[in-house]
């Protein structure tokens, strides 16, 4: 049987792109995170740590990679950064291939409107000589949003980095109401309603393809005009 493996972070992006296509029936037997040691081109870098927890609640195994800081805070040459920063994953997935022997078919992906991620994804595929699922890509956002609140995800946010978004919003439930207010906040200040500019990032604590909701107690870290959760403790419930 063909097996996939779901690029993962917990985030909304990835989690949709991982439950669309067991939606779809693709066998997807791993789930891949890479946990940048500082800022990072390609990868959510917020609470990647939650990844293991949220694999649990799904019931894929997880493989981690945590490669060195990739200095992405003091770069010349974003596309090569970019590049750099996609080896560890390649060699990751060619690893997860030869040493269960599976039959590699594909990854998922949940870019949106990265053309940066998605274009250096698709040269990886080509290399590998896999497919590549992205079912986010070039959706129309505020549309993507309400297919996942319909499907009864709950998203919370964990990091905020742009003009609009206070305190209040970290640990606030992703759903209609924050979209609403996400939707003004685009027309006053260009925030993405999915946060694909980096405004904000996201966890998703519940959905329809996992076994079990995330509970988490944190403490909330403001630093002037950005913030974030830290989390004190993760369990399933």
């Amino acid at each position: 049987m063909s097996n996939w493996v779901s690029l993962f972070s917990g985030g909304k992006d990835s989690s949709w792109a991982l439950y669309r296509a067991l939606e779809e029936g693709l066998d997807v037997s791993r789930l891949l995170t890479v946990h940048p040691a500082g800022d990072s081109y390609m990868y959510h870098t917020p609470a990647t740590e939650l990844a293991e927890l949220a694999a649990e609640s799904v019931g894929v195994d997880l493989v981690e990679v945590s490669p060195d800081d990739f200095g992405a805070a003091d770069v010349d040459d974003a596309g090569a950064q970019g590049d750099a920063e996609l080896e560890p994953m390649e060699a990751a997935l060619r690893e997860i291939a030869a040493a269960d022997d599976l039959d590699l078919a594909g990854v998922t992906a949940g870019a949106v409107e990265s053309e940066f991620q998605t274009d250096r994804i698709r040269g990886m595929c080509d290399r590998l000589g896999i497919d590549l699922f992205a079912p986010l890509w070039q959706r129309d956002p505020v549309e993507l949003a309400e297919a996942m609140f319909d499907a009864d995800f709950e998203i919370r946010i964990i990091q905020v980095a742009a003009y609009g978004l206070d305190e209040s919003w970290l640990g606030r439930r992703y759903d209609a109401d924050a979209l609403d207010d996400l939707l003004a906040l685009r027309e006053e200040y260009g925030v993405h309603p999915l946060g694909e500019g980096g405004e904000f990032e996201t966890y998703v604590v519940d959905g329809p393809h996992m076994y079990r909701r995330i509970d988490l107690t944190y403490d909330t870290v403001w630093e002037g005009d950005r913030g974030h959760i830290e989390v004190r403790d993760a369990t399933l419930e």
